[in-house]
């Protein structure tokens, strides 16, 4: 399962089954808690198939979403890194397999694949950059500037136009921007008598370049 995760490409055929022989095999149904902010970091989590939320949450409920992963993605080495305790939740949003390898597993694999280790650390990097994105975007961004970014950032062109395949619900993109569900829908429906948008279905295709402001 593990042979076509990029983050194990590069390995030979020998590393790839020293690895997979350390490895556990989890399957998770749609909305289950894979780990919780401030968990003990002990595990790395390899997506195999599915997909699931990064998130924080308050006392209050209040939460904001981070990320998605899918498939060939991982999380939790951050903590398998600096011993620290888990930085975020994380919960499936559809049923996901996972293949999950034990701190000390890894670390024994790490030694043996020093190229790994590069890997993780430019990926890391990646993570961090699109992180420091979404600050900028919530501290500087009104909030229909930050559904505009949402859009064009998931927009994908199919046969000359661009269509974002909604895969989160309005409330899931308030929670990804920091704002209200209310807001969103306003923002979205303005956008719609504009004709700026059309939504059809789980779709929605942008009909024209998004104003500058709301």
């Amino acid at each position: 399962m593990l042979d076509n995760i990029p983050l194990f490409s590069g390995l030979q055929t020998d590393e790839l089954s020293r690895l997979s022989n350390r490895a556990v095999i989890h399957s998770y149904p749609k909305n289950t808690i894979v780990m919780n902010q401030g968990d003990e970091g002990n595990s790395l989590h390899v997506i195999v198939s599915g997909k699931v939320k990064v998130f924080l949450s308050n006392e209050d409920g209040k939460e904001i979403i981070l990320n998605t992963e899918g498939p060939g993605e991982y999380f939790g080495e951050m903590a398998l890194l600096d011993s620290e305790p888990r930085s975020a939740s994380v919960i499936t949003v559809e049923p996901s397999k996972m293949a999950i390898i034990s701190k000390s597993d890894f670390e024994s694999f790490l030694h043996e694949s020093p190229q790994t280790t590069l890997k993780i650390l430019q990926h890391t990097l990646s993570r961090l950059r699109a992180l420091t994105e979404t600050v900028s975007s919530l501290a500087l961004l009104d909030v229909y500037g930050r559904v505009a970014r949402l859009l064009l950032q998931a927009a994908k062109e199919e046969d000359g136009v661009n269509i974002v395949k909604l895969e989160m619900t309005q409330q899931e993109i308030a929670n990804h921007i920091g704002s209200s569900r209310e807001m969103v829908s306003r923002i979205l429906k303005d956008l719609k008598t504009g004709g700026y948008i059309e939504q059809k279905g789980k779709q929605i295709i942008l009909r024209q370049t998004l104003p500058h402001a709301w």
